[in-house]
């Protein structure tokens, strides 16, 4: 690559990528600062008043230590948001909206974090990490399997002589500045994961865009139009996020490897090199895979809400509408490309047009609302509404959802008596009343909440057809009350 072209892209990455737009922003230190505070720590996402109200607070401060800081938390928030810093989603608590940062954001912030507390370019502990992954990479990728089987002798030697120096008593277990400069490095690579999830929702956001314009564009069938929202949503999967976040619902979804990341947790925090670290780091660690959790469910949801708008999208039939509009829209630039080598833009050709937004006008003409000019003379007809039956709408949700809450109440009262109960024991006290979709409903809340075990249980229910059926699944246990 040469010189020049180099120097175009990068020109051109300047101008679009929002990370480097903030690092180059007015007051950038202030912006980096309030949206690391607010948006950057614990609390990632903030409904939108209650962020005005925090940042105006804190533009006060600012202000009063010189920082040139002029408009409202509410202007300054919708530059951010039009300059791709945050991002602005519907609450699902209340009518209002939440704001979070964009993974370009916590990019840019990222990057400032490392420049202002900047790390050992080499550690022994990332140097010995880097060694082992690549004598596995070397293990695992050599050809020949008797250089395979070599270096795996080689490496069951190494083991064997550190297990007999253990039980000799001549090998001491890592302490001092060497154990709290390998946990370091540790929570530097954790602090980092959570922030992944906002790159895989954002292209989960892309790829729901390009496979509507896909759906617009294209001519062909239903059918050919559904293929591709499939195979969109495999091409999530397929993508580096896609990998990364499957290998985080691995570790979450797992109760035994989640479980044995908490064991360890509790015990290198007891330790005494411990001491050195920040309680930010410390709940950093004890958190993680509370938050990896909660990251997960919402990706999940994300995904399944993104799915369902497709294919409603396409079923509602909704996209041939999309498709005149495109088509007229195109048939009318076509006509406009001759008509402009005739005509100037500003010309006028006798035909006015109602704008569909306000027009902006001075205040003074605005004429105030007298609602006693819309008084009603007539007497208003009353009509009398019937009763909804609350069973009725009680049963057409349930056909259409899985009732976690009856199986949330199912398991407790069988654990009330007991201190465990698989999946099947809690199918013979409360049957199946949803057939098959109580049954994936008990084993995802066992996934959960629960341990997942090697031995294999058989389970079975009666279909909402009236059939008993019955299957073979790997055992699936509740330990504990379910939330």
């Amino acid at each position: 690559m040469s010189a020049t072209t180099r120097a175009l892209q990068l020109r051109q990455l300047l101008d679009e990528d929002a990370a480097l737009q903030l690092l180059r922003a007015d007051h950038a230190a202030a912006v980096a600062a309030l949206l690391a505070e607010h948006l950057g720590g614990d609390e990632r996402r903030l409904g939108a008043d209650e962020l005005y109200e925090r940042l105006d607070a804190d533009l006060e401060q600012l202000r009063a230590i010189g920082f040139e800081l002029k408009g409202s938390a509410r202007g300054y928030v919708a530059q951010w948001r039009t300059s791709g810093f945050v991002v602005r989603r519907p609450s699902e608590d209340s009518r209002g909206e939440t704001l979070e940062l964009s993974s370009q954001a916590l990019l840019a912030l990222r990057f400032l974090d490392d420049v202002a507390i900047p790390k050992q370019s080499a550690t022994e502990s990332r140097l010995d990490s880097l060694a082992r992954q690549l004598r596995q990479l070397a293990i695992d990728t050599d050809p020949q399997s008797q250089r395979r089987l070599r270096r795996l002798e080689h490496e069951r030697e190494r083991l064997d002589r550190e297990i007999e120096a253990i039980r000799a008593g001549k090998d001491a277990p890592l302490v001092g500045e060497r154990a709290t400069e390998r946990v370091r490095d540790l929570i530097a690579q954790a602090a980092a994961v959570p922030d992944d999830f906002a790159r895989v929702r954002a292209e989960l956001e892309a790829l729901n865009a390009v496979l509507r314009e896909k759906i617009v564009e294209s001519d062909s069938s239903q059918k050919a139009v559904l293929d591709d929202i499939f195979r969109g949503v495999d091409l999530i999967g397929e993508s580096d996020a896609g990998r990364t976040f499957r290998a985080f619902t691995a570790l979450v979804v797992d109760p035994a490897l989640g479980g044995a990341f908490e064991d360890d947790v509790d015990q290198v925090l007891d330790r005494d090199f411990a001491r050195e670290l920040t309680a930010g780091q410390r709940r950093l660690l004890r958190h993680f895979i509370a938050t990896l959790k909660e990251r997960t469910a919402e990706l999940q949801d994300v995904a399944t809400v993104f799915a369902r708008g497709l294919r409603r999208y396409v079923q509602s039939q909704d996209y041939q509408r999309d498709r005149v509009l495109r088509r007229l829209i195109q048939e009318a630039l076509q006509h406009a490309l001759p008509a402009a080598e005739v005509a100037k833009p500003y010309q006028r050709i006798g035909v006015d047009l109602a704008l569909t937004g306000v027009a902006l006008t001075s205040v003074g003409a605005i004429r105030p609302h007298d609602p006693a000019e819309f008084d009603a003379t007539a007497q208003v007809a009353l009509n009398e509404t019937g009763v909804a039956d609350l069973e009725a709408l009680r049963e057409l949700a349930r056909l259409t959802e899985i009732d976690f809450d009856e199986l949330v109440g199912n398991v407790n009262d069988v654990l009330a008596s007991r201190s465990e109960a698989s999946v099947g024991d809690v199918l013979s006290q409360f049957p199946a009343t949803q057939g098959l979709a109580s049954v994936v409903g008990l084993l995802s809340l066992a996934a959960l909440n629960g341990v997942v075990d090697d031995a294999v249980e058989d389970l079975a229910w009666t279909g909402a057809d009236g059939v008993a059926r019955g299957a073979s699944v790997v055992r699936h246990r509740f330990v504990g009350r379910v939330a």
